[in-house]
């Protein structure tokens, strides 16, 4: 409900556009973020990325994927616009740990090495997504009278990032002693109920080139690859420093000349 609230919000924003915009856009894109890519999980080992990607079965392939847009296009000249969009990236999936199972003690509820014991996988869901609303220069150098229209452009964009954790954690923090009768003493951990959530607006930039195709009077078509520069800190995930949605969009649109 909360993603939806900040897609609407951000789509108010751009109404009072409708009434000066020279283009509409919408398009469809694969949206690959940088840090569910093995250099950066291999260079940040520590991040909730990371961990959540180390300690489950969630792959780094599950958080790539579809991302919505939608913009207008203010034509400044015949090779220079101005444009808003703003785009919608949602993705949830859950896993379970892959080195440990749970089992109920007196004391509570415990993980146990699963390459020792049997028991009930400790599930989890991990939810990212992001709102982006950009403010963009576009170049076209070869005007918009032509058969193809390449472009280039970039700007700054305020970022809505979301992520959440729920169902159950290990609290490594908090380690026990199991006395087994036949293995001796074992290591466990606690398992703990979650519901950790957040969303964090932050200030991030982006860049993009592609290329038009007309197909009528008033109507293109466009191949774009966009790159963005986006980072947050989450208060409520504890130490696991920022969090970045630093990636890249390959994406196909239709746009409709006002």
């Amino acid at each position: 409900m909360k993603k939806t609230i900040i897609l609407i919000a951000a789509l108010i924003l751009l109404l009072p556009a409708l009434g000066f915009s020279d283009m509409l856009t919408i398009r469809l894109g694969y949206y690959m973020p940088q840090a569910v890519t093995d250099s950066y999980l291999a260079s940040h080992p520590d991040s909730l990325w990371a961990i959540e990607f180390g300690q489950t079965s969630l792959r780094p392939s599950d958080y790539r994927g579809s991302i919505l847009g939608l913009g207008y296009e203010f034509f400044v000249s015949s090779r220079v616009s101005v444009a808003l969009s703003v785009d919608y990236f949602d993705h949830e999936n859950g896993g379970f740990y892959t080195s440990y199972v749970s089992n109920q003690l007196n004391e509570g509820v415990y993980a146990f090495p699963s390459n020792l014991y049997s028991g009930s996988d400790i599930l989890q869901t991990f939810h990212v997504s992001m709102v982006p609303v950009e403010l963009s220069l576009k170049l076209s150098p070869l005007g918009r009278r032509t058969r193809f229209i390449p472009y280039v452009g970039g700007g700054l964009g305020a970022y809505f990032v979301h992520a959440a954790i729920f169902g159950s954690i290990i609290d490594f923090s908090q380690p026990a002693t199991y006395a087994d009768p036949i293995l001796g003493n074992i290591t466990v951990y606690p398992v703990q109920g979650a519901a950790i959530s957040e969303t964090k607006l932050t200030l991030g930039g982006h860049a993009f080139a592609g290329v038009e195709f007309p197909i009528g009077y008033r109507m293109t078509l466009e191949a774009e690859a966009r790159y963005r520069w986006v980072s947050t800190t989450f208060s409520n995930f504890v130490g696991f420093g920022k969090f970045e949605m630093n990636g890249l969009t390959l994406s196909l649109g239709f746009n409709y000349w006002f």
